[in-house]
């Protein structure tokens, strides 16, 4: 295909009617030797849709089991002539996704979806972070009791936390794993904690202690604190596995207090 009209102009229309097939072909687009391209401009419109589909659907395996893939490709379909790309990088496309879903009548009913599609999209933003050395046991031993309280931790850049009133650590490892979802409470409130700790993303389940806990650390403030706000969350919030679970997540690289700062080992 060939363009002959002022670029700009071209640009914005070509853009425009390659996601929208209502949209007639734009004025100026002609085939070689100066053919119609109607019929080329057809097919490159599929391609371009199609491939935007499919991305969609890598980034969000578990919503398109969940929904099953004839209906997210008509989801998606919808979306990508709502929600055209901003970038080149394929991996950066569907941020605005959950939110989407979570508009659509048909799936109210099913109210986790928008958290599923958000705690997708963390992990992958988790899995193209940059690396970082996760903070080890001995960093921690290596602080004296009376200042544990003032610690403060620094995120490893993979860590995301999804909080959800819903079930959505279960519900997308299994629907990732291509298992039924019998036996799980879909109203169970869980948050998600994603790390990657090595060249893996991770998902644990945290309650809602733990989800404060982390999300506190995650804000900057003390582990004394953040350890307060959990134990107002929960009475019976377990601070010692809380810790022990903040290092074998790798979700944080450095711990530092007013008199010190120290590295992952």
């Amino acid at each position: 295909m060939m363009v002959s009209a002022p670029q700009t102009d071209i640009n914005w229309a070509f853009g425009s009617a390659l996601l929208d097939p209502d949209i007639p072909l734009p004025v100026g687009v002609t085939g070689p030797r100066g053919k119609k391209a109607e019929k080329r401009f057809a097919v490159y419109r599929n391609n371009v849709v199609v491939s935007l589909v499919n991305a969609l659907g890598d980034i969000f395996p578990a919503i398109r089991t969940l929904v099953g893939r004839n209906n997210f490709g008509h989801i998606a379909g919808k979306f990508v002539r709502a929600f055209p790309p901003g970038s080149p990088l394929l991996f950066e496309y569907g941020r605005d996704f959950p939110d989407f879903i979570a508009g659509l009548d048909p799936l109210r009913k099913y109210a986790y979806l928008p958290d599923v599609a958000r705690l997708e999209r963390a992990w992958l933003d988790a899995f193209h972070a940059a690396d970082a050395v996760p903070l080890g046991f001995d960093a921690l031993a290596a602080i004296e009791p009376a200042q544990l309280g003032e610690l403060v931790f620094t995120a490893h850049p993979a860590t995301r936390i999804v909080e959800s009133d819903h079930a959505i650590v279960a519900i997308t490892m299994r629907s990732r794993a291509g298992a039924s979802l019998a036996g799980i409470k879909p109203d169970t409130p869980e948050t998600a904690l994603v790390t990657r700790p090595d060249a893996a993303v991770e998902l644990r389940a945290l309650d809602r202690a733990g989800g404060t806990f982390f999300r506190s650390l995650l804000h900057g403030e003390p582990l004394g604190a953040a350890a307060g706000r959990a134990t107002e969350a929960d009475g019976h919030f377990d601070l010692a596995a809380a810790i022990a679970a903040l290092i074998e997540s790798g979700a944080f690289t450095a711990l530092s207090t007013a008199q010190t700062t120290t590295g992952g080992e």
